[in-house]
């Protein structure tokens, strides 16, 4: 359908948990490929730090896409492939799913008539194409419809809303196939000024990288101001990364990784229980949480905790010897609360011993959050900016399946 001298494109924005992004029908895109990639970074506005001529919004937590159909598949209703759209560059990355964004997935299927839905709590399994993993969303409805309205805080999301149950279980090994890819609870990297530091890769929800805070001299109460000013601390982050990549058999050549860029794509500094003031001001005691993280996602620290990354440092946290477990509280509970920029963040996680490595088993592992559809209706592309794209092979938009490594290393 065209209007004047542009194309229209069907378009939900929604929220899900702390993340903000675009939720569009499969069928209302073209298949996989270059035009489709070039499709969702413009209707962002990349590349541009601004995406001042899109509908993002200039962070990496609200330059999101959610790509929604029917499932054909036996164990799922859905299909859900989650899309990145990077800001500077135009590039869209495939290879990680993201945890708040999901959350939005049910309620979503339910207001579009993808799912049947019945009043009190219906249950959506979500298939992810990212992970190859189904995760499992109970959705409160009332009227037909996903409830929004609720009492349930989500920090770092302003006022209460109804909550969305997610369990993860089923994303253990979502990129790796085990839950630790090094084969060790923990393994020790060493920096080129002759520090250790121990780091935990763990894979479940997505793979991330725990770093021992204390080992690089982490407080634990340090600010978004601090961190995002630092270059010196992403220089570190990124020796870390690539040294760890490097013992883990992932890259040939740590200095050539390091270059490259960012390695890991969910990577945080984890370090015990302390009190400190959230980004809206608001004083967090260290009594209030388990464990304390610094999340860093395309070089920025994390406004909050992401989905996946939570379910990831709950898993490692019940890990005898990881990073995580090593300087968290409360480890023989039944969730983990996690303190982040934005406040304090429980996690769900469920777990038997097991007689196999890394000898335990989970049986639940979790998340709730809320979502709230902010508005539905037509996007615009301009029209010579759809031809030019189709014309001229220079215009194109980099896609890879391949992180945690970066596309930079995967191409």
């Amino acid at each position: 359908m065209t209007k004047a001298d542009q194309e229209q494109i069907r378009v939900v924005l929604a929220r899900g948990g702390t993340s903000k992004g675009l939720y569009l029908h499969d069928r209302d895109l073209p298949p996989p490929g270059p035009r489709r990639d070039w499709i969702l970074a413009r209707l962002m506005g990349s590349p541009d730090v601004l995406q001042i001529d899109g509908l993002g919004g200039s962070r990496p937590i609200t330059s999101k896409v959610a790509i929604i159909k029917v499932s054909d598949r036996p164990d799922a209703d859905i299909d859900y492939t989650f899309a990145q759209v990077d800001i500077p560059k135009r590039s869209v990355i495939y290879g990680p799913n993201c945890g708040n964004i999901s959350s939005g997935i049910g309620p979503f299927a339910i207001d579009e008539g993808l799912v049947d839905a019945h009043e009190g709590i219906a249950q959506v399994r979500i298939y992810n194409t990212n992970s190859d993993t189904v995760l499992v969303a109970d959705v409160p409805v009332r009227g037909g419809k996903a409830q929004v309205t609720g009492d349930f805080v989500v920090p770092g999301v302003p006022g209460t809303g109804a909550e969305i149950v997610m369990n993860w279980a089923g994303t253990i090994g979502s990129r790796y196939d085990v839950l630790l890819p090094s084969g060790h609870v923990s393994d020790q990297v060493r920096l080129e000024d002759g520090r250790e530091v121990g780091v935990t890769l763990c894979d479940a929800g997505n793979p991330c990288l725990w770093i021992s805070g204390p080992d690089v001299g982490f407080r634990g109460d340090e600010t978004a101001t601090e961190i995002n000013g630092d270059r010196s601390l992403i220089a570190l982050l990124r020796e870390i990364e690539a040294k760890a990549a490097h013992a883990f058999g992932f890259v040939e050549d740590w200095k050539s990784a390091m270059s490259a860029g960012g390695i890991f794509l969910l990577s945080g500094f984890v370090s015990s229980p302390v009190s400190y003031t959230s980004l809206n001001g608001v004083s967090v005691s260290a009594d209030d949480m388990d464990v304390r993280i610094h999340l860093m996602f395309m070089d920025l620290l994390h406004e909050s905790i992401a989905g996946t990354g939570s379910i990831s440092l709950a898993a490692a946290s019940r890990v005898d010897g990881s990073v995580v477990h090593a300087l968290a509280l409360n480890t023989d509970s039944e969730r983990l609360r996690i303190g982040h920029p934005s406040g304090v963040t429980p996690a769900r996680v469920k777990v038997r011993p097991s007689s196999v490595f890394p000898f335990v088993e989970f049986d639940d592992l979790g998340f709730s959050r809320t979502s709230r559809r902010l508005m539905d209706g037509n996007a615009y592309l301009p029209s010579a900016d759809m031809t030019a794209m189709t014309e001229d092979n220079s215009v194109s938009v980099k896609a890879t399946t391949a992180p945690p490594v970066f596309e930079e290393l995967a191409g």
